[in-house]
């Protein structure tokens, strides 16, 4: 079988850009504003909030964590504010990795839990990553968030691969489950969380980085 037969779908925060600890400093800030927020998610701080709802859309966040009392229109501008201000970093070796999948003939897709808003901006600051994929899924793109499927199954679909012949690279719970799910090969990126976390989460394939990442090791594993 070809390279060209597989598909590699990435996850974008804390596995392609250096971003997760600004948004887990930010949540942490949230949550702490709105300590309702923290009870029904059953942590004891809002840092342990902020790791718990990695891999969520927004719009699960809040519509699970934050009462309808809440003045969610507000958290929504403060995020807007957040993201439009960030200034977004590539993890090193990334670009060499996307280059290698490229020229191995294996169509690229971000699947990402953030909307079409942080995309674009993100977009123009970084138009060299987004070159590279073949297909973008945002969270704007699906009805349920991470732990749910449905969006690497979209993206599996988006650059026309076979789930079973794709690989997920995922640093959050919830996408490593989701990953798993749509049966797919996962790769746990110990890059935001700690990586006997990450071992816990029983991924097929565990580094420290992407650009870690060899495509031979993961043929072997079919």
């Amino acid at each position: 079988m070809s390279t060209s037969q597989y598909g590699a779908l990435f996850d974008l925060d804390g596995v392609l850009i250096d971003s997760e600890g600004i948004y887990t400093d930010f949540w942490s800030e949230v949550s702490a504003d709105y300590p309702d927020s923290c009870k029904i998610a059953g942590c004891n701080t809002p840092h342990e909030f902020a790791l718990i709802i990695k891999g969520n859309t927004l719009q699960n966040i809040l519509g699970t964590y934050f009462p309808e009392t809440t003045d969610r229109a507000k958290i929504i501008q403060r995020l807007k504010h957040h993201e439009l201000t960030m200034n977004y970093r590539v993890f090193d070796g990334t670009y060499e990795l996307l280059e290698k999948l490229k020229q191995a003939g294996i169509p690229i897709a971000i699947v990402t839990s953030s909307n079409k808003i942080k995309m674009n901006h993100m977009s123009e600051q970084l138009p060299r990553l987004v070159s590279y994929a073949t297909a973008i899924i945002t969270g704007d793109d699906v009805t349920a968030s991470k732990p749910d499927p449905q969006g690497y199954l979209k993206g599996a679909m988006a650059i026309n691969r076979d789930p079973r012949l794709c690989w997920v690279f995922e640093d959050s719970l919830a996408g490593i489950e989701a990953g798993q799910r749509a049966g797919c090969r996962v790769i746990g990126v110990a890059s935001t969380l700690n990586r006997q976390t990450i071992i816990d989460a029983n991924p097929d394939i565990i580094v420290d980085l992407v650009a870690q990442f060899n495509i031979d090791n993961a043929i072997d594993l079919y």
